[in-house]
């Protein structure tokens, strides 16, 4: 019904950004551990309705997406 988590697409550029940092001659075992920084909230209103439930309109607000 809702999942939080990182951003599949944010990750991915910042992949291609260490993999360019090594490409240009950086040791990977120099390079920090990164971990994600942007998170995307997503809710399925479909499934919350099959199960009865109700989201508050506050929920609806701050979701990145929302599946009707």
């Amino acid at each position: 019904m809702m999942a939080y988590g990182p951003s599949f697409a944010d990750l991915a550029r910042r992949a291609g950004i260490y993999a360019a940092k090594i490409l240009k001659g950086a040791k990977p075992a120099d390079l920090p551990v990164e971990q994600p920084t942007k998170f995307e909230l997503i809710i399925n209103l479909k499934t919350a309705k099959a199960l009865g439930l109700t989201v508050p309109q506050s929920l609806l607000a701050r979701a990145d997406e929302v599946i009707e």
